[in-house]
């Protein structure tokens, strides 16, 4: 019988004729596949913190979510959308941002779905680019969602990719609090589709035009659906932005501590807002013109606003490679569609704070 040999220190040195020779190499080769096994899976390290770790409540509270978002939306659209190739969907913690959430996969029609790419911005690594994962699969308390080993293969030979880390992978979750969402929409047929994460870097609007144009043939195809994960304004100290909006739209870089904006100098000790719209009215004002930049699919468009109002949009960059793609592919037509919008809380004080989720739907007029 012939032994694979292992580089090991010779103090572990066991040769073929010891009695427990076997036992050790097939140890070691059982270590070995366990070790390998769990490199190329990307466990649900956020279940159980960011939303519940059971398969059955998570199921039931998914369902309720997708149930609670009815049959057409507001606008009048039937639900699921025809035509339809991406959503825009939050990612925080399923307490806040779960039922908004529910509007937008209420949009999709799974049944006519193969790959499902989705698009997340890095919160904690700095990335010039975009990156894809080096898993096989990702697990969910659902069930394990498989990775597109060939797409991700053609996407790296442009150059234009890299690979995370299962450290990076793990740790960031933009791109997992929309696992059990695509599991749960695509139940009856998951094992017919895989999946596509891309990690989105600090892109310059020129980069986010270039990747808009790589992935554009992907958005063409009707077997494809792109998830573009993103929350809206994080308002609030901790968040480091305090601007304020009034009824014309003029923006105010932030407030002051107790409550007055920069252009009113006052004594007061309140920390309640005495212009003319309550914080939480501010923000979600904000939030709208960014809403609409968006549904007119232009990338200069929402470029320049993020650069006159700042807005903490954290799925800034995966919405503009979205909108670039679009470009790139006539945005006549196509068509985006805000379908819900909500806000953590109702902010009346500048001692407080919140965030704000919206859904979308991107058509392609059939």
């Amino acid at each position: 019988m012939h032994f694979v040999s292992f580089p090991v220190p010779s103090s572990f040195h066991i040769f073929s004729s010891h009695p427990n020779a076997r036992i050790f190499f097939f140890s070691t080769a059982s270590i070995l596949t366990s070790v390998a096994k769990k490199m190329s899976v990307r466990d649900a390290t956020h279940a159980g913190s960011w939303y519940t770790a059971h398969r059955k409540e998570l199921d039931k509270q998914i369902a309720g979510w997708l149930t609670k978002a009815g049959e057409s939306t507001t606008d009048g659209d039937p639900l699921p959308i025809d035509g339809l190739r991406a959503i825009i969907a939050p990612h925080a913690g399923y307490t806040y941002s779960g039922p908004a959430a529910g509007y937008a996969y209420k949009c999709i029609q799974p049944e006519k779905i193969k790959r499902v790419f989705i698009l997340g911005p890095s919160h904690h690594i700095h990335l010039s680019g975009c990156a894809l994962s080096k898993c096989s699969e990702y697990a969910t308390p659902l069930g394990n969602l498989t990775i597109d080993k060939s797409i991700n293969a053609e996407l790296a030979k442009t150059g234009h990719f890299q690979e995370m880390s299962l450290e990076t992978d793990e740790h960031e979750h933009s791109i997992e609090m929309h696992l059990p969402y695509v599991y749960k929409v695509f139940e009856n047929h998951v094992e017919d589709v895989t999946v596509i994460p891309i990690l989105v870097g600090g892109l310059s609007e020129a980069k986010e035009t270039v990747y808009g144009k790589l992935l554009a043939p992907y958005l063409d195809n009707p077997e494809n659906l792109f998830i573009i994960s993103s929350d809206f304004c994080h308002w609030g100290t901790r968040f480091d932005y305090t601007y304020y909006t009034d009824e014309h739209g003029n923006v105010t870089q932030s407030l002051h501590p107790k409550g007055q904006r920069h252009t009113h100098a006052s004594s007061s000790t309140s920390s309640v807002v005495t212009g003319n719209q309550k914080i939480f009215e501010s923000i979600r004002q904000l939030d709208h013109e960014g809403m609409a930049r968006i549904e007119e699919r232009s990338h200069r468009s929402f470029a320049q606003y993020l650069s006159r109002t700042h807005n903490t949009i954290c799925g800034r960059h995966p919405i503009g490679v979205l909108l670039a793609a679009v470009e790139a592919l006539g945005k006549e037509e196509h068509r985006i569609q805000f379908v819900h919008y909500a806000q953590s809380s109702s902010v009346l004080k500048t001692t407080e704070s919140s965030v704000s989720y919206a859904s979308a739907f991107l058509q392609r007029h059939e």
